[in-house]
């Protein structure tokens, strides 16, 4: 299930969308079953990224300034932790998530951001099923609790998110 899909290049938020080619969907909420624990991608995070995205939405010192960073706790240059749920959500978004039934998401329930991410890291993203129903109030949406565990070139944990997500369901889209 989930997962072998090539990364696509990411695009930059000043370059416009695509027309959105015709959706072929793959995945609905049945196919995400309890305890499933796919793991996908290989994003590598540029120095340039990281100082392009703190311009433009998190514009701390320590992700735009190599001698700021230097002083600062982390010790160099280091992605905002904004920065690394985007990534994180193009991983999701290659992976699985743009071949999916999704409807979206009512939230997350917590994040956390356990250690920086530094130019020349490369990150992967573990998916963890947590709970999986019906929509009570839906019939045709599932909901699906997930655990998102991200993980740098060493293993290393550095984001870890968890909510829900809305799915169609097969059954009863047929």
């Amino acid at each position: 299930m989930l997962g072998g899909i090539e990364t696509r290049r990411p695009r930059t938020v000043t370059e416009p969308a695509a027309a959105a080619p015709p959706r072929s969907i793959r995945w609905y909420w049945e196919d995400f079953r309890v305890g499933q624990s796919p793991e996908f991608g290989a994003l590598p995070v540029t120095r340039e990224a990281i100082v392009a995205f703190a311009a433009q939405f998190d514009p701390q010192p320590f992700h735009l300034d190599d001698r700021a960073a230097e002083a600062g706790l982390f010790g160099k240059l280091s992605a905002s932790g904004w920065h690394t749920c985007a990534m994180a959500m193009r991983m999701m978004c290659d992976d699985y998530l743009i071949e999916s039934s999704s409807l979206g998401s009512p939230g997350i329930d917590s994040l956390r951001w356990t250690k920086p991410v530094h130019p020349g890291d490369t990150l992967s993203v573990r998916l963890s099923t947590l709970e999986s129903r019906p929509m009570a109030s839906r019939p045709k949406v599932g909901l699906v609790l997930s655990k998102w565990e991200v993980l740098n070139q060493h293993r290393e944990l550095v984001l870890t998110m968890q909510g829900w997500g809305m799915f169609g369901r097969r059954e009863v889209a047929a």
